[in-house]
Order: structure tokens, then sequence, then C-alpha cells
């Protein structure tokens, strides 16, 4: 199996999964892994001259920790331009899955899911490809990679998907036959289509950025000074469909939930942990909390969330037509427990980014089903609300961390907010919206929960 984006949530999440299978006794499968991009050099380098093993750390909402030393990464593969490692071992007959770890605007993917052509690193690896070369993009990554396993006669392999983007399975695929189409590889085009699945997934486990106070307790615990070690909370979940065209680990055995559609738990997945996450980032942001947990525990912040789901999420998740599967309610108070734990540390600057991406994939679609049965989005309006106030913040340099925003193109987001009418050209945005931009009542709605954040903002102040 391998693995592109050696991130602090695969290796708390998939590599831990593999690490327990192969504890019990299963130890058919194995990881491989780089990143794509010459990002975390210093964790990389400690992986490396750690052959792939590090500490992970597990946290409980009560505080109680536990160590565990994963083993699963049996190759880590140095980065380099042209991800000969990569595109080698990807080649390999014996890889069997090739999986990846994407932010939702890595996918390049507009409203209508079509390739956006307008990212300057897109273009730039249709270019690369085209020569022969690699990418530094997933598109560019994985099309050099089917590539060089077309040629080598290696056999079927599934692409799996380990991240956030809701129907993450169908919609990379899509992206990728999109991206192979534009190179004019009619062969490459044909292979992949028949010789590759892409199962979607639905993944959890919230994993800071590691902190040296990490490595510190890691050290004092285990007497491991490890370079790689990591944090994560002790609640993880990860559903699969079982759709894997070379066999798969027999995941089953540790917990996975393999099943014939991911829907219902993406979509309450991403409704009531992604976007209730984001909410409490940019509010918290907003009156000068720094962690996830101190908005969590704040009252006011708190209500914000549950009344987002409550009133408007959960109504169109559970139905008499389409009941949900799961406890909604009950998993609303789980995952505000989850957020409220002092102990993970987790920083508001972490869950804010991607907000350009994060309200057409985790907001919009609640606004826009709730608006189609002519019910009220008063609690959900807040949600673009505080991040409209949050990006007038970033406007004026009052953001005291840096944002980061792959979807965003800043000229335009200066704009909004430079507008006479923010309010109105916030809703007029088409990649914030798509189809429900300058709607009268989403406009409407954004106008009273705009005045509802400036007086929680107004409230706070010392």
């Amino acid at each position: 199996m391998l693995h592109l984006g050696l991130g602090s949530f695969h290796r708390a999440h998939q590599a831990l999964y593999l690490h327990q299978l192969q504890q019990a006794g299963d130890r058919s499968w194995v990881l491989a892994g780089g990143n794509i991009r010459p990002d975390m050099a210093d964790t990389m380098a400690a992986l490396i001259q750690q052959n792939g093993a590090y500490t992970l750390e597990t946290v409980t909402p009560q505080g109680e920790r536990t160590y565990t030393r994963i083993t699963s990464i049996q190759t880590v593969v140095p980065h380099d331009p042209a991800l000969s490692g990569l595109v080698q071992l990807g080649a390999d007959a014996n890889t069997r899955i090739i999986s990846f770890t994407v932010t939702e605007a890595g996918y390049y993917l507009d409203a209508q899911d079509r390739l956006d052509l307008d990212f300057v690193d897109l273009q730039a690896d249709v270019q690369a490809l085209k020569a022969g070369g690699a990418g530094s993009t997933i598109y560019g990554a994985l099309t050099a990679i089917l590539r060089a396993r077309m040629q080598a006669q290696a056999g079927a392999v599934t692409l799996l998907n380990c991240d956030n983007l809701r129907h993450n399975g169908d919609r990379s695929r899509s992206g990728l036959l999109q991206f192979i189409e534009l190179l004019g590889d009619t062969a490459l085009l044909a292979w992949v289509q028949t010789h590759t699945s892409s199962p979607n997934a639905m993944v959890d486990r919230i994993t800071p950025r590691p902190t040296p106070d990490v490595r510190a307790r890691v050290l004092a615990a285990t007497g491991v000074d490890d370079a790689a070690a990591l944090m994560g909370e002790s609640f993880i979940q990860w559903v699969i469909e079982d759709r894997f065209v070379a066999g798969r680990p027999a995941w089953e055995r540790v917990g996975v939930e393999m099943v014939d559609s991911v829907q219902a738990y993406e979509e309450a997945k991403i409704r009531l942990l992604n976007a209730t996450h984001s909410c409490i980032a940019w509010a918290g942001t907003l009156v000068g909390y720094t962690y996830i947990h101190e908005g969590t525990q704040d009252a006011r912040i708190r209500r914000m969330a549950f009344d987002y789901v409550t009133d408007d999420v959960i109504p169109v998740l559970d139905t008499p037509e389409h009941p949900s599967p799961i406890n909604l309610a009950q998993y609303r108070d789980v995952v505000l427990d989850r957020f409220g734990n002092p102990a993970i540390a987790d920083t508001n600057q972490r869950v804010a980014m991607d907000g350009f991406s994060k309200i057409p994939g985790f907001i919009a679609p609640t606004i826009r089903e709730r608006l189609a049965h002519g019910d009220s989005i008063a609690s959900v309006a807040m949600l673009p609300a505080l991040f409209l106030a949050y990006l007038q913040r970033w406007h004026t340099g009052q953001i005291h961390y840096t944002y980061q925003d792959q979807a965003m193109d800043p000229a335009v987001a200066h704009a909004i907010c430079e507008a006479a009418d923010p309010v109105a050209a916030f809703c007029a945005d088409a990649t914030l919206w798509g189809p429900l931009a300058n709607h009268p009542r989403l406009v409407a709605a954004l106008r009273t929960a705009s005045a509802r954040v400036a007086q929680f903002v107004k409230d706070a102040a010392p």
C-alpha cells in the first residue's frame, strides 16, 4: 500500500489501523509512503532515520494519555521533483493500493466538479505531464505513477482517498480522468478506466499539528526521543466502500467499517463535525481564542454550533423518507465533547484554513436543501457570517496568525471586504456559492446573521 502524503493524519489513522492488523498477526500488507511536495522536511528526515517508525500519543477527553510505537510504514520515500521513488513503487506489481490525503482545495474542482484550470500549479502539471514528467498536484502525481504502472504491465490497483472531500473517490476519479483527457493520452485513459477503482471513504480523527510538547511527553513516558512523534484524540473512525480491484487488508478485524455506501456517514461527518469545527475556529478567532477547546467551552460559541446542527442539519439528514442510520443528536453531542478536550490543544489556525473550499463543501449544501423546502436558514447562516467577519479581519491584517486558503484568490477576497456592501459581495461570489450566488433569501439571512456576529464580538470585547 503506497500512501501519498505522510502528514500527521495519515500516521495517526491509516498507518495505525494497519499497525494494529500487523500486531494481530496479519503481516500480509505493509505501507510505503512519501510526499508529492517538498514539505515537512524535518518530519520526513526523522522518519527516514527511524526507518518509518514513530510514536503516537493518544489522549482521551478525560486527559488520559497512552503511547504506541507504530511500525507499519516500512518504506519512507525521500522527495525529489520527478517523484521517481513514488513512481517506481507505484509501478511495482506488489503495490495493490495507492492511497492519498488531500485538502479539499487540492482537488481543483469547481461547483460542477470540473477541473478549474485557473490554478497555476494545475496548468504547470498539465504541461509537465505532456512532456513526460511528473507533477506537484494529486493528479500530476497519480498520472505519472499510473502511466509507469501501465507501461510496466503491473496490473490493477485501487485508488483510495483518505480525506474530507464528499464523495471523495468518485470526485477524485472524475478529476483524474479529466486531467488525463487534457493530456490527450487515450491509452492511459482507457487503462485507468479498466484497471483501477476509487471507493469512497470517510475518515475521522482529530490530529493537531505536533508541537515540541508532544516530543517531550513521549520522551518522558517512553524514554524515546522521537522527532516524528505526534498526538491524536482517542476517537477514531474509518468507513470504506468495499470496492477494491486488487485485494485489500482485512481491516474489518481492527474496527474499520466496510460498507456498500458511505454517503450517510459522510454527510453526517462533513456537516456535523467538519462544518461545526470551522464554526468554532472562526468564532474563536474573532474573540481572541487560540485553541478549539476554548471556543467549544464558551457557552455562546457552543450554542451557535449546537443550534446549527439541531435546527438546520439534522432535519435535512434524518427525514421520514430517508432516515439516517446514525443517531445524529448523539453524534452531535459526542463531537462537541471531542472538540472541548483541552488535552488535544488543536489550534484555530489549523481548523480555520481553506474557508473558500469549506463554505461550498461543508455548509452550502445544508443552506441549499433548507431553501428548497422553504425552511429557515437562520442557524446555518451564522457559519458563513462568521467566516465573512473572519475574512474582514484578515483583510485588515488583524488575524494574529497566517491564514492559508488554497482556493482563495486574495484579490477577490480583498475586493469582497472593500465593497460598499460586503454581505452582498460575499453572497455574489460563485466560488463560495455556485448556483446559490445572489439568492435573495441567502443575502437576507446573511445580513441578519452578520448583525448577530457583530453583536457577539462586541459583547466579547474586554
